[in-house]
């Protein structure tokens, strides 16, 4: 039996791969904020800001509407475009798919 280079490189590879991308996760999970902190990035001056002028600033009386609708409008629309790709695309592909004759 003859030992094949090519087979252990492209397994040593991916092993290297699988383990760097392991470490990034390790280490990000290990810089997170510890949970209920005050001085957290969500405890800022920002949901403050939501909160104590979100009124007068939309003219809406939810906060949640405020938020979607006029502080992250563009990133709700956005998204909502992205999704409605992702089904668009699944709906054609079962179409083209159901379509055949066997």
């Amino acid at each position: 039996m003859t030992f094949n280079w090519r087979e252990l490189l492209y397994v040593s590879f991916i092993f290297l791969l699988v383990g760097l991308v392991g470490t990034v996760l390790f280490m990000t999970v290990f810089e997170m904020p510890v949970y209920g902190e005050v001085t957290n990035p969500t405890n800022n001056y920002v949901m403050k800001r939501y909160v104590d002028m979100g009124v007068t600033e939309s003219g809406g009386y939810n906060f949640v509407t405020n938020i979607l609708l006029d502080y992250r409008g563009y990133d709700t629309l956005l998204e909502t475009t992205v999704i409605f790709t992702a089904v668009m695309a699944i709906i054609i592909v079962w179409g083209a798919q159901g379509g055949k004759d066997d």
